[in-house]
C-alpha cells in the first residue's frame, strides 16, 4: 500500500511532521491569518492526509506570527450577492478537524487575536494552549452579522453566560487568556515564548501512547460530550473493542512489566 504522502505546494499553511507529531501552521500573517478560499482548500487537504497517515498521531495546530492566531472568514472573499440559506454553505464542514473526520488529538497552541471564524477551528480542537497575551471575541454582529455556528461550537466548552457575552458584545469586548481559561475554553496559559515548546511537551506525551486507546478515548469523550449519557454507554463496548488491540495492550504490558514509569510533571494550573 502507498504510504499517504503530505501534501504539496502549500501556500496558505506550512505542514511539518516528525516523530509522530504533525505541525499544521496557519501562514497568512499579513491577513491576521484570516482563511480565504485558498486556505480552506487547503485545511481540507491537510486534514485529509492526517487522518489517513498512521505515521501521524497527534495535531499542533498554530499560527505565523504574534499579532493573531486566526481572525475569520477573508472579508474581501466575501460575495456580494445576497445570501441565499438554502445553497449556503457554512467553511466549518471544510476547515473544522471534526468535521473533516479525524480522530487524533488536536493541540492548539493560541497566540494573539482569536475571533470569529477561529472558533471553528478551536471549537473543534481538543486542548487548547495560549500565550498570555492571546485575546478571544465574537465580532459578528458588530458587521451585520448573524453569530450561529461558532458560538454553537463553544456552548459545550464554556459556560452559557460567557458564550452569550462574546456573541451579543461583539467587538467591544475581548476576553483574556486567563479569562478564557477560566471559562473552560483555554486549557492552560502559557508566555508567548513558551507557547509552542508547551504544545510540543504535551504532543510528546500524548504521542508517546499507544495510537489505537488514544484515538478510540478521543471518540469516546466526544460522544459523550454530544450523546445523551446512556447512549455514550451504550456504545463503550464499541469503543473498547475499536481502540484495544493486541498489539497496544502488549506494548502497554511489557511497559508495566519493565518498571520504566514516563516522568511527569505536576499540573497545578
Amino acid at each position: 500500500m502507498t504510504e499517504p504522502q503530505p501534501p504539496a505546494d502549500l501556500t496558505t499553511l506550512l505542514y511539518e511532521q516528525a516523530d509522530g507529531i504533525a505541525r499544521v501552521t496557519l501562514n497568512r500573517p499579513d491577513t491576521y491569518n484570516a482563511f480565504n478560499l485558498a486556505m480552506q482548500g487547503e485545511l481540507q487537504s491537510v486534514w485529509s492526509h492526517v487522518k489517513a497517515d498512521p505515521a501521524v498521531r497527534v495535531v499542533i495546530l498554530t499560527a505565523a506570527g504574534d499579532r493573531a492566531f486566526c481572525t475569520g472568514i477573508d472579508r474581501s472573499e466575501i460575495p456580494d450577492e445576497e445570501f441565499d440559506p438554502y445553497t449556503y454553505e457554512d467553511p466549518g464542514t471544510i476547515i473544522g478537524p471534526k468535521s473533516q473526520h479525524v480522530w487524533k488529538p488536536v493541540i492548539a497552541a493560541v497566540n494573539g487575536m482569536a475571533c470569529g471564524g477561529a472558533f471553528y477551528l478551536l471549537g473543534e480542537s481538543d486542548i487548547i494552549i495560549a500565550s498570555s497575551t492571546a485575546t478571544f471575541f465574537d465580532p459578528h454582529v458588530t458587521f451585520g452579522m448573524t453569530a450561529v455556528f461558532e458560538p454553537l461550537l463553544l456552548l459545550p466548552r464554556m459556560s452559557f453566560g460567557e458564550v452569550l457575552r462574546m456573541a451579543l458584545v461583539g467587538s467591544s469586548e475581548r476576553m483574556s487568556a486567563e479569562l478564557a481559561r477560566a471559562s473552560g475554553l483555554v486549557s492552560e496559559v502559557v508566555e508567548p515564548d513558551d507557547l509552542l515548546a508547551a504544545a510540543e511537551r504535551l504532543a510528546e506525551a500524548i504521542a508517546s501512547q499507544p495510537p489505537h486507546a488514544v484515538q478510540a478515548t478521543l471518540r469516546t469523550l466526544w460522544a459523550g460530550r454530544d450523546l445523551p449519557a446512556a447512549q455514550a454507554i451504550e456504545l463503550g463496548n464499541t469503543f473498547l473493542a475499536l481502540g484495544t488491540t493486541a498489539a497496544g495492550l502488549a506494548e502497554g504490558q511489557e511497559r508495566f512489566g519493565s518498571g520504566e514509569r514516563p516522568k511527569w510533571r505536576l499540573r497545578d494550573a
